[in-house]
């Protein structure tokens, strides 16, 4: 993130009509792309300052969309699907991110487990085998340490590294298993998101945090009164994409807020905002 300083220099520099200044200056934002994203962004938010239209003609010569207004856009349309939207909030902080990437691992992930599947078996015996392949064969693993870490909620990120908080551990297992026809749906359990398959005679509950452990509805609320996590007759029940995906926002705020990047806690506390915002306009409808 560009100091203070930094950012002073920057401004001054922004509506300077020398070619040599403006090339200088398009070729820093280039080398520091992610700082002059959040910069850039900062100020076309900022009409006081007189730069925004500055701001964007830069954002413009760098060649990068404006990936938060896509997202915004996605929000406000109410058309909510898991995959799309995970790389669209993963491209408002790395917009030259290319989807087909860690998406070729999903695939591979998804093919690998269709190769081990011996039909007929039931989605239980399915989930059996993306443990196998997601936990075992490609190594992801839940990480205590990344809760921290804003990189935990990116699924582009999380791919990448093999590790995340259970939350984008969930949508990498849902993303697998929606390649494999095995229809799984995000739970938001108090404490602990978990996965949740409910095509048998009683609900299962995946805890990708450690492993794709199987638990029966006895099994969770035993986890919830354990650790003393208040919770209700909803607490088991799936959650919507939007839910789903507001909640990553709101870990992204969280997770920024404590890097001390404000400008990036405060964009994604924008988006926290516009989902409920988005809901209260579908529901008065």
């Amino acid at each position: 993130m560009f100091s203070d300083s930094e950012k002073a220099v920057l401004k001054r520099l922004l509506d300077d009509p020398s070619d040599a200044v403006r090339i200088s200056l398009q070729a820093h934002f280039m080398e520091h792309e992610e700082d002059a994203l959040a910069f850039l962004r900062e100020l076309m938010n900022d009409r006081r300052s007189g730069l925004a239209w500055y701001a964007r003609q830069y954002l413009d010569r760098i060649g990068v969309d404006d990936t938060v207004q896509l997202f915004r856009e996605f929000i406000r349309s109410f058309s909510y699907e898991l995959e799309t939207g995970s790389w669209l909030l993963d491209r408002t902080v790395f917009p030259r991110m290319d989807a087909s990437v860690p998406g070729l691992v999903l695939d591979a992930m998804a093919g690998r487990v269709m190769e081990l599947m011996i039909e007929p078996s039931t989605d239980i015996d399915k989930c059996r085998l993306i443990n196998r392949v997601m936990f075992h064969e490609y190594g992801f693993r839940g990480d205590l340490e990344e809760f921290r870490n804003p990189d935990s909620s990116f699924l582009s990120r999380v791919i990448e590294r093999r590790k995340g908080i259970p939350i984008s551990l969930s949508i990498v297992y849902i993303l697998v298993a929606t390649r494999c026809g095995i229809d799984l749906r995000p739970v938001g359990i108090p404490g602990r998101f978990m996965v949740g398959c409910f095509s048998e005679d009683r609900p299962v509950f995946i805890d990708v945090f450690e492993g794709g452990r199987f638990l029966s509805v006895a099994d969770v609320l035993i986890f919830l009164e354990t650790n003393r996590i208040p919770y209700d007759e909803g607490s088991l029940s799936p959650i919507p994409v939007g839910e789903m995906l507001c909640r990553s926002c709101r870990n992204l705020n969280n997770q920024y807020r404590m890097a001390n990047d404000l400008v990036k806690a405060s964009l994604f506390e924008e988006f926290v905002m516009e989902f409920q915002d988005a809901y209260r306009r579908e529901h008065q409808s």
